[in-house]
């Protein structure tokens, strides 16, 4: 449904960490090869963050190119909502450490766990808050550091992730007159939850030496289910994001960069031009959270976007979780 108050995205920016890690990297302790990864991902090669590089370092560097591109100070926000699953300490969020570094003092702030499918989650709840008249300038962040939480013994699951950030400031559409929010969806499965999980650390399975000899510190999948989930999911989301739109009034899907397989499968389904998707999987492979507003940054500054068309944004995620939106730009 769409906003009461018509809300766009005023800017967007991005950052990446300085190390490409190649799939040849892997080949010196995995059973594996750059042939085999590019076949089964259309991963080529991913960024890992420094050693004294955090969660919140990353999500200020894309908020700072997110704010100067809509022309604002960070002490002129109002909210900052950050989607990851990678945050700086268990607690507090990592929104208010984000509010600290950049000096962003009237602003709320809070994460969203929603995992892969955060940012696209935060920019609808940002818009609800302006749209409520609870905000004015709202900084929605995606951002993760996975090269911490992967279990570099598991072939089938460190290969798929890498390291970025993404970020996106929204205003009443009237101020920015671009990247007008016009509908969205948003659900989970919980019943679901075990398709992609951190299984330690929590309530569950708390800390202990137990659950460390066990690795259940690190992300775990299950590769086949979440194939199937995926490709089911996206296309639908797609298809119901673009109803009742002509292909030629779209100017580009912006989905998450899950697997190349999956989004080229996703797109079969609904007979959608290739040439109409965002893809960047290749060279950062899935970033979870971030990969949305990073893909959204480079189409932005590729000059890949229309004015007047349709951008329809995707993305689904551990939970599982699942959300769209689609904009006029």
């Amino acid at each position: 449904m769409a906003s009461i108050l018509p809300v766009g995205i005023a800017g967007t920016g991005h950052y990446l960490p300085e190390r490409v890690v190649p799939n040849s990297w892997f080949e010196s302790f995995l059973d594996t090869s750059d042939e085999w990864i590019v076949q089964r991902t259309g991963i080529r090669e991913r960024r890992y963050a420094a050693d004294d590089e955090t969660t919140s370092d990353l999500a200020v560097k894309a908020s700072l190119a997110a704010c100067e591109a809509a022309s604002i100070e960070p002490k002129d926000l109002d909210a900052i909502i950050l989607g990851t699953l990678t945050p700086d300490f268990q607690l507090p969020s990592t929104a208010v450490r984000v509010q600290d570094k950049l000096g962003a003092t009237n602003a709320m702030a809070f994460d969203v766990a929603s995992a892969c499918t955060g940012f696209v989650n935060a920019v609808q709840v940002g818009e609800a808050l302006i749209a409520a008249g609870r905000a004015k300038r709202v900084l929605t962040i995606g951002v993760e550091i996975l090269s911490r939480y992967l279990d570099y013994e598991n072939r089938g699951s460190c290969i798929l992730f890498g390291d970025g950030a993404g970020a996106a400031v929204l205003t009443p559409h009237a101020d920015c007159g671009q990247g007008e929010l016009l509908k969205h969806t948003m659900g989970a499965k919980g019943s679901d939850y075990a398709l992609i999980q951190i299984p330690g650390g929590g309530t569950v399975r708390p800390p202990s030496v137990e659950m460390l000899a066990a690795r259940e510190q690190y992300i775990q999948l299950d590769g086949r289910g979440v194939y199937r989930f995926a490709v089911s999911k996206m296309s639908q989301l797609i298809g119901d994001m673009l109803e009742g739109i002509d292909h030629d009034e779209l100017s580009l899907v912006v989905p998450h960069q899950v697997n190349r397989r999956i989004i080229d499968a996703a797109l079969e389904r609904i007979n959608l031009d290739p040439s109409k998707v965002m893809i960047n999987i290749d060279r950062y492979a899935n970033t979870s959270a971030a990969t949305v507003p990073i893909a959204l940054d480079e189409a932005v500054r590729q000059g890949r976007i229309e004015k007047g068309k349709y951008v329809v944004l995707v993305a689904f995620g551990a939970g599982v979780t699942w959300g769209a939106s689609l904009l006029r730009w």
